[in-house]
Parts: structure tokens; sequence; C-alpha cells
């Protein structure tokens, strides 16, 4: 009897040794992202979080589509304020002021705090984590990060006398070039402009495409003050508006962001500049031959970065936070950060991921790919501070003001800084 007993003893404590394992608690992570980007990376997306969860059984991502980047934003805010905020989202860098402000986010830094995660965070290139630390903490994990780069079809360079194979290298050989590029029908009636940069969606982007290169800032590293009224960034504003009022190679008014890859594909322009978030977008639709440059230079080449970050969010639980990070160092280890970029176009965030078999055999195949990386350089952050959306849009009116002529660039960039020093008073020191 007492052996019998000392026998059922023993099978109930494997039994109960047993149970955690096949009852063990899955944790959820409901993981925001913005579906307006360059190219189809939805199934990407859903893919990766298959993936994830058959390696980490204990871990749920449930991907949550929520519109634009600035619809995610308005979303991931007010889901905080109700007090059901997600877990993990994919923002613009340029939110991280933002998100600090309303005290939606944690810092990395508090999570990530074993060797191998400080290796982790240390091993992103530098120019991306200018829009990802602030204050000795890092709040931003670069995921889909980018630059702006020029786009030109080979055909039309050819039928123009131009070398096919080499971009505009400077400010002068862009109009010299779009000159030469653009046509006209036998009305007068433009049919190809030479070139088409955006001045809708992110106007401030694409303009520090033109203040980079001629050697200057638009914010401090703070995010407390702005540098509008600079007289290279005025500089770079009439250059931007002379392309259409002056040398007629660029249309006039806005040119929407959202057109501007298929006004490509369409040959309406020869030459655009976009995010290189479109790149895999015009290897697929472009029916001709095309080349991907760095900006034109200036004083010197330049972009800002530019692209979305994961965060991880506050009013959450610690176990819901270290699943958040463990799927975001998942998705940017070496591998997954290379078939991510080659996938979408996307610029592949760490050095680590350059060295994958995989992107450097994408790297010889698609030479086009390197040219952003290349440009990180460059680069400098993105345009963001405290209140970030009122002052870019302050920076974004003074934008279209001028380049529908309603404004001189001067008056434009002048009234821009005053209302900018007028909202980020209150966040000076």
């Amino acid at each position: 009897m007492k052996k019998a007993l000392a026998l059922i003893s023993l099978a109930a404590a494997a039994l109960a040794a047993a149970l955690p394992a096949a009852a063990q608690k899955v944790t959820e992570v409901n993981f925001y992202y913005p579906v307006a980007v360059g190219g189809p990376v939805t199934r990407t997306i859903d893919q990766m979080a298959i993936d994830f969860g058959k390696e980490n059984p204990d871990v749920k991502v449930n991907p949550v589509y929520s519109g634009t980047y600035q619809e995610s934003i308005v979303k991931v805010l007010t889901a905080t304020k109700s007090g059901k905020p997600p877990q993990l989202a994919v923002l613009l860098s340029t939110d991280m002021y933002s998100l600090i402000d309303e005290d939606a986010i944690v810092p990395i830094d508090d999570i990530a705090k074993s060797v191998d995660d400080k290796k982790w965070l240390d091993g992103f290139y530098k120019s991306f984590m200018m829009n990802s630390r602030t204050g000795g903490k890092t709040w931003g994990v670069p995921f889909q990060r980018s630059t702006i780069v020029l786009y030109w079809n080979k055909d039309a360079f050819k039928e123009a006398g131009l070398d096919p194979e080499k971009g505009p290298a400077s400010w002068d050989q862009m109009v010299e070039f779009a000159k030469k590029l653009t046509k006209t029908d036998a009305s007068g009636n433009v049919t190809q402009w030479g070139v088409k940069i955006p001045s809708s969606g992110f106007p401030y982007w694409l303009f520090q495409g033109l203040t980079t290169p001629n050697g200057t800032e638009l914010m401090n590293e703070a995010g407390t003050e702005t540098y509008f009224d600079k007289p290279a960034v005025i500089e770079a504003l009439q250059y931007w508006v002379d392309l259409s009022a002056k040398h007629k190679v660029m249309p006039g008014g806005v040119i929407e962001w959202g057109t501007t890859p298929k006004d490509f594909f369409e040959k309406k322009a020869a030459m655009i500049w976009t995010t290189t978030g479109n790149l895999t977008n015009i290897r697929a639709n472009a029916g001709f031959p095309f080349g991907v440059a760095m900006l034109p230079a200036k004083k010197h080449p330049g972009s800002p970065t530019g692209g979305g970050n994961f965060y991880i969010f506050a009013k959450t639980t610690p176990a819901e936070q270290a699943a958040a990070l463990r799927f975001a160092k998942w998705a940017t280890a070496p591998q997954r950060a290379a078939a991510w970029s080659i996938a979408t176009g996307y610029v592949a965030v760490t050095p680590a991921a350059w060295d994958t078999p995989e992107m450097k055999k994408y790297a010889t195949e698609v030479p086009q790919a390197v040219v952003a990386r290349d440009q990180l350089q460059y680069s400098v952050a993105e345009l963001s501070t405290h209140d970030n959306q009122r002052v870019t849009t302050a920076l974004n009116n003074g934008l279209q003001a001028a380049l529908t002529g309603s404004k001189t660039p001067a008056d434009a960039m002048k009234d821009a800084q005053r209302e900018a020093v007028r909202i980020l008073k209150d966040f000076k020191k």
C-alpha cells in the first residue's frame, strides 16, 4: 500500500512539474503598424508575426494596421489616454518628443538591460539613432528607416543626350539636366517635366533634402529651437521655388507626394525625389531602366534620415514590455533586417545586416539599394521638436506659401520661425 501511495505521489509530482510547460501563459503584444508606406508590406508583417510566434510560443504578436503615420499616432495616443495602449508600435522617428511629452512610451534602456541587449542597441547606424535618443536615453529602435534619394529615367537621359549612368551631382547640374529633360508638345504644354520634388505629405522632409546639402540644420538636438529663418535655409527654399518659377523645369504649386512615383512610371517626370522606401515599388512598376543617386550637393551631399521606429509603451505590464522588446530585437536581427530591406526598399538599419550573404547578393544585383546606405555618412536627423506636429505644420505652411507664390521665401521662413518660437517657448529651460 505504501509503495502504491509513493508511486501515486511521484506520478502527481511529475504531472505538476509538466503542467506549467503545457499550460504556459501566452503574452499578447498588440502591434500598431502604419500601412501607408511604399509597397505592399502587410503580408511581410503578417509573416513576421507568424514566424516569431513559432520561435517564441509564449508570445503572440497581433499586427493592427492603423492607417497613415499621422492616423497611427492619433490612434496610439487616444488608446493611451483611454488606458489601453498597444504594447508596441511603429511610428515616425520624429514622433519621439511628442510621445515622451505624453508619457506614452518607456525608455528602451530601462528594459534592455543585458549585455547582449546593450550590444544590440549599439549596433544601429549612428545617423538613425539621432532621431532615437535624447537626454541620454534610447526611446526608439530603428526599423523601417530611409533617406531621400533621386531616381532618374535612363531612357529619358539617353534621349536628351545625357549620360544615362550618371545622375546630377550638384544643384546647378540638376537644373541643367532638368532643362534638357523637360519636353513640351506643339501647343506648348509640358508632357515631361525635368524634375518633381513633392511638396505635400512630408514637405518639411523633402525640404531638408535641400537644407542639408546647403550646410544647415533646422533644429537643435534638444528639440527646443528651430532655425527656419537662417540665410542658408531661405537660400534652399529660393532654389526650390526657382525650379518652377524661374527655370520652368518643375510644375508650379503643390506636387503630391503619393502620385510622384506614378508620374515617374508614366514618364511625366524624368527625375523625382522620394524615399528609398519606394525602391521596391519603383523596381516593380517602372517599365524602363532607372538610376538612383544621392541628392545633389550644394556645399556637400546630404539628406535627412526618415521613416519609422519601434516604440514600447508605458501603462503596459513588465511582461508585455519584455515581450515587445523581444519582438523588436528579433525583427532587427541582421538576417531579418536584411530580408525586410530586400522586401520593402527601406535601408537595412545595421552594418551587420549588410554583411549577411543575402544582403551582399542583393547589393550586387540591385546596386541602387546601396545609395541610401552610403548617403548615411552625410545624413542628419529629420526635423523633430517638442510639439512636433504644430512646429512641422508651421514650416509646411511656410513652404507651401512660397511654392504657390503667395509669399517670398524670406517672408515665408520668417513667419514660420516666428510661429515655431511661439509654440516652443514653454519647452525652453
